[in-house]
């Protein structure tokens, strides 16, 4: 009984062993993955004035600006003094995009204008007494 147990168990240890290096990613797999996920992230912004980024640069720059235009490795950024700054998807360490939804848009006049209605009955009801 105990010789199986250890059988078992030392098969099991060499799986896992054999398993594990064939999970770990070169360098340049991740550096692959982390530039088509900056491309994704930044296709679902668009282009033009609306889609707002922050940009980290591997070597610590920072742009802020808009996305002029997105190409299939690289993307441009123009800022407010209209310097456009043509970047890699591979040279961006992290992206943060602003850029709201037409839906979310909707939602929040929506909401302005219900409360804009509630404060004005709330002012109406309190005068005619």
């Amino acid at each position: 009984m105990f010789k199986k147990f250890c059988s078992v168990v030392l098969s099991a240890l060499l799986l896992q062993a054999a398993a594990v290096p064939a999970f770990a990613a070169t360098s340049a797999e991740k550096e692959a993955k982390r530039a088509e996920k900056v491309r994704t992230q930044l296709a679902k912004l668009g282009t033009g004035s609306d889609a707002r980024v922050k940009l980290i640069l591997r070597d610590k720059t920072k742009l802020a600006g808009f996305v002029s235009e997105a190409g299939a490795s690289t993307f441009a950024v123009t800022d407010r003094a209209g310097r456009t700054t043509t970047v890699e998807y591979s040279q961006v360490g992290k992206a943060q995009g602003h850029n709201l939804s037409t839906g979310a848009k909707v939602a929040i006049g929506i909401g302005i204008g219900a409360g804009v209605t509630l404060l004005i009955l709330f002012i109406w009801l309190a005068h005619v007494d």
